[in-house]
């Protein structure tokens, strides 16, 4: 029951907009427009009446009127008329649609029904025909005519060509099919050999346009065949002219025709054109054409009783003649280039080849002699070739040389090019600049000097070497100051200007420029390469750009960089240079950098190149590892000295012996013959001291002294040291010198030896003399503080007395 419930308004809405379509196509509601077709940009009005008895279903309020112009709301006023019904009216003041529906509309429960629509349109009046114009086919004798359609109207336009004949009334000849802008009249309706009047009528609902009218008599305007050119050939006695046969076409025997003749060579841009040619068929001539050239020659004809309006036939196939051969005439321009070689003079000479005109047929080569040629004798050729250069050898006195070309009717007089020096004035304010894409134009400053003529030489620059030998010209008028150059040259490519001034004895010294004839941005920008970086800086070199991928004068090199903590900055660099520091980056941060290389004509990104700045700069680098480096040698030394504890402590600290606790202090000999111990009384009060112990070194040349023999058959005693013991706590005394290297020591005052002394030693008259003490005992290995280091021995073993 719900779903029934749902449906029911809308089969009701439905069944309403059904009862009002029907309403209105049985005249619920009507629209009128005054005038369907306005001027565009015109006033428009128009009315909509309803009627509520065939409008079913719309209840018994009052109807509401409104109005859609296509699918915009418009709004008009409403009043009741008469029998019950419901009028609105509408007025557009300014209708600027060129075609636009306009629709009548009724509400019902809100909602805008469309009841009845009227179409609307707009435009102008037809445009007036143009260039009418009309041939005879002589094959049907139908006469087409074809105009051109005058600005649109947006307008249904319909076209009529009309004529008029002898009978003075309006006909319609012929109405074109499928919007073309032409049509044929047939042959019944034409009056041949007789003035008709003919015209196009252009019609639409706001008017009605006429063409130009032609007064023609439709032979005048007939297009017959094209003639047919029999044959060419030169005048002997006449070498510059030729004589032409020619016939017309079939059709046309029986007209007098005019007849127009054209020809060019294959290099000339435009036609030559020979009118007034008059007569049915026959011959024409025509001089002043070149020798040895090839020509193409066409011909066309018509009546020649046709006015302007008349129609020519079309062209006919060409035909093509050489016309014959004479010797070159001209002088030939030379420019040369000499340096004297081992007694030589060592000559390149080039020259342009003769114009056409000159050359009077195909050269077949050009000779170089050193004198002129004379009646009778050839003179000697050193160059003979087909090409426009030549290098040879003359004897180094040599100033000039002679130059022809020849082709098979003979050689043309010689050209003497001197050969001079270039040691004129230079001219000044060479400059170059683009003339379109391929040339160049070329200017300087007036010379101050009277200028025979100028050359001017090109080369185009690039990394390999080369030459062009026909790059050059000459300009023969000496008071130019501007020159074209169209030879050779391709756009984005850089040339060297070279421009000489020929004053009469001499060559100026040149002058250079160098030109682009169209720039462009640079094919690529340079590779980046790190030289250098810092915690703050970064330098940065590239290789120039090889000119041929430059494409033009490179004016700057901007230097792009940017990090993701700050934006983007950058730098322009003056082309001449191949390096650039950037400054002011922040350290240990990463920066994206490039180049960009710039013309007058546009710039080139290069590739990204990735850097990180240091930490430190290298003056901090260089003290961060010194200052490692002297730590790490501070350890090094601790380290050594911690391995070499004992011996730091032996020569820092000496490490002295306790004599009551050393060995010495309670080692007692057995038995002590022959030396009772003294008192205590007659000991000396004080105690005794050393004065002085000397080394000596032994004296040069002296021998040490002899043992006695009597000492030397004894066997050595034992050694006996002194000992002196003391009462408990008291200090023990001791004293002991002993090393080989010992030779003399001052020795105690005898026969008054202390308590101390240990008289084992001591001789007793008959040892040598002069009482040498000597000590034989071995040092005992207990006393480090005792021992004396002399000339690199660790002890002493002996010691002599002087």
């Amino acid at each position: 029951m719900a779903r029934r419930r749902a449906g029911t308004p809308f089969l009701r809405q439905l069944s309403l907009l059904l009862l009002l379509h029907l309403g209105g196509t049985l005249g619920c509601a009507s629209v009128t427009v005054s005038p369907p077709i306005v001027p565009l940009g015109s006033a428009v009005t128009a009315s909509c009446t309803v009627r509520r008895e065939l409008c079913q279903g719309l209840g018994q309020g009052r109807v509401q009127i409104s109005w859609m112009l296509d699918r915009k709301p418009v709004a008009g006023s409403q009043h009741q008329g008469p029998g019950g019904t419901e009028v609105s009216n509408l007025t557009l003041p300014r209708f600027n649609h060129t075609q636009a529906r306009l629709f009548c509309c009724v509400e019902w429960n809100g909602t805008k029904q469309r009841v009845d629509m009227a179409e609307i349109r707009a435009g102008y009046p037809p445009a007036k025909p143009l260039n009418l114009s009309c041939v005879l086919n002589l094959n049907d004798y139908g006469l087409t005519c074809q105009w051109q359609q005058g600005t649109n109207s947006h307008l249904p336009t319909s076209f009529v060509l009309k004529y008029m004949g002898s009978r003075a009334q309006a006909v319609t000849g012929c109405t074109p099919r499928g919007g073309h802008s032409h049509c044929t009249v047939p042959r019944p309706l034409l009056q041949l050999y007789r003035q008709m009047e003919i015209w196009v009528s252009a019609t639409n609902a706001l008017g009605t346009a006429e063409s130009e009218h032609l007064h023609i008599d439709p032979m005048d305007v007939a297009k017959l065949d094209p003639p047919t050119l029999q044959s060419i050939q030169s005048i002997p006695f006449q070498t510059d002219c030729i004589a032409l046969a020619w016939d017309v076409a079939r059709g046309t025997k029986h007209m007098e025709l005019q007849c127009e003749l054209r020809y060019r060579a294959p290099e000339d841009s435009a036609w030559a054109l020979v009118s007034g040619i008059i007569g049915q068929a026959g011959t024409a001539q025509r001089c002043g054409f070149l020798f040895g050239t090839q020509y193409h020659f066409q011909m066309r004809c018509r009546r020649s009783s046709a006015s302007a309006l008349g129609s020519w036939s079309e062209w006919s196939p060409s035909r093509n003649y050489t016309t014959h051969e004479k010797a070159p005439t001209g002088k030939l321009d030379a420019w040369w280039g000499a340096q004297p070689a081992r007694g030589q003079l060592e000559v390149q000479l080039r020259w342009k080849a003769p114009r056409q005109r000159d050359a009077n047929g195909r050269v077949l080569g050009y000779r170089v002699t050193l004198s002129p040629r004379r009646r009778g004798r050839d003179p000697p050729t050193i160059c003979n070739t087909t090409r426009t250069q030549c290098n040879f050898s003359v004897p180094a006195a040599t100033s000039r040389v002679y130059l022809s070309a020849y082709n098979a009717a003979g050689e043309s007089a010689p050209t003497e090019v001197i050969l001079l020096e270039r040691t004129g004035q230079p001219l000044a304010g060479l400059r170059a600049v683009p003339a379109g894409e391929r040339s160049l134009w070329v200017h300087w400053e007036a010379p101050l000097a009277p200028v025979t003529a100028f050359v001017l030489e090109w080369q185009r620059v690039a990394a390999e070497p080369g030459h062009c030998s026909a790059c050059w010209q000459m300009e023969r008028d000496g008071a130019a100051t501007t020159a074209l150059i169209q030879d050779g040259i391709e756009p984005f490519q850089r040339y060297n200007i070279s421009l000489y001034p020929l004053y009469e004895g001499t060559v100026g010294v040149p002058v250079h420029t160098t030109a682009y004839s169209q720039q462009k941005a640079p094919s690529h920008a340079p590779k980046l390469h790190l030289k250098r970086i810092s915690k703050s800086e970064a330098e940065l070199c590239w290789e120039p750009l090889p000119v041929e991928v430059q494409n033009g004068f490179i004016t700057s090199y901007t230097i792009f960089w940017a990090s993701s903590i700050t934006g983007m900055a950058s730098a322009t660099v003056n082309p001449s240079l191949s390096s650039f520091a950037i400054r002011g980056l922040k350290r240990s941060t990463l920066y994206k950098v490039h180049i960009m290389a710039s013309t007058a004509a546009g710039s080139t990104n290069g590739t990204s190149l990735v850097l990180v700045t240091t930490v430190l700069d290298d003056t901090e680098l260089q003290f961060l590892f010194l200052s490692l480096g002297l730590v790490f040698v501070g350890l090094m030394v601790l380290l050594i000295c911690f391995q070499k504890n004992e011996r730091m402590k032996e020569q820092l600290w000496p490490s002295v012996p306790d004599p009551a606790n050393s060995s010495l202090g309670k080692w007692v000999p057995a038995a002590l013959p022959q030396e009772p111990l003294q008192s205590l009384a007659a000991r000396e009060s004080g105690p005794a001291a050393i004065s002085t112990v000397t080394m000596l070194e032994g004296e040069p040349g002296k021998q040490p002294a002899k043992e006695h023999p009597a000492l030397a058959a004894v066997p050595p005693a034992l050694p006996r040291p002194y000992v002196r013991q003391e009462g408990p706590g008291e200090p023990v005394q001791y004293a002991r010198v002993g090393g080989a290297g010992y030779r003399g020591q001052r020795l105690l005052p005898q026969p008054a030896p202390r308590f101390y002394e240990n008289l084992r030693g001591r001789g007793d008259g008959g040892g040598g003399g002069g009482g040498d003490w000597a000590f034989l005992e071995e040092p005992p290995a207990t006393f480090p503080l005792l021992r004396v280091r002399i000339g690199g021995a660790e002890e002493l073993h002996e010691c002599r007395a002087d």
